[in-house]
């Protein structure tokens, strides 16, 4: 297992290697924003659309260590993640988020021990009406992403297998 400092997560690379088959990966670009390069946990999932209410109602649950990962329908319009609601998912538990779609503060979250990936940026502020669904199947990046499967994440990208 290749370890980078104290980080104890699996490489995504070995955890493709030794699921082969079963491996899902995500063929979606992300790009890195917290100062968490690893993670790996089971996976919370929400589909919004230009609104990050679920994601802060949702980020303001116990994390457990989960991933919580965010279908914005790949759009950067606007940003569905930003430091305030980072730093309520990093207090309550959550090891990461991954966002398919834009967030904002990147330079504030660049200081977070959290691990955020996403697509891109925008200052733009998304509403926080809470409309979207909760605990549904996501399907981007070429993979389904199912509530309670496990993720992996890093420098490479997105490993998604069935817990």
């Amino acid at each position: 297992m290749r370890h980078h400092g104290n980080d104890t997560h699996e490489a995504t690379a070995d955890v493709a290697d030794r699921l082969g088959s079963d491996a899902r990966v995500c063929e979606v670009g992300l790009r890195s924003f917290g100062s968490t390069r690893r993670a790996s946990g089971l996976i919370a999932c929400l589909r919004v659309h230009e609104d990050a209410g679920l994601v802060r109602d949702l980020l303001a649950t116990a994390g457990e260590g989960r991933i919580l990962v965010v279908d914005g329908g790949g759009t950067c319009r606007m940003a569905l993640l930003g430091d305030r609601l980072a730093r309520i998912g990093l207090s309550n538990g959550w090891a990461g988020i991954v966002i398919h779609g834009a967030v904002r503060d990147a330079e504030l979250l660049a200081a977070l021990p959290l691990a955020v990936l996403a697509i891109g940026t925008t200052p733009r502020r998304a509403s926080l009406a809470g409309k979207g669904e909760r605990d549904v199947v996501l399907a981007f990046g070429g993979i389904e992403l199912r509530p309670g499967d496990r993720l992996w994440l890093d420098a490479d990208g997105v490993v998604v297998s069935a817990a």
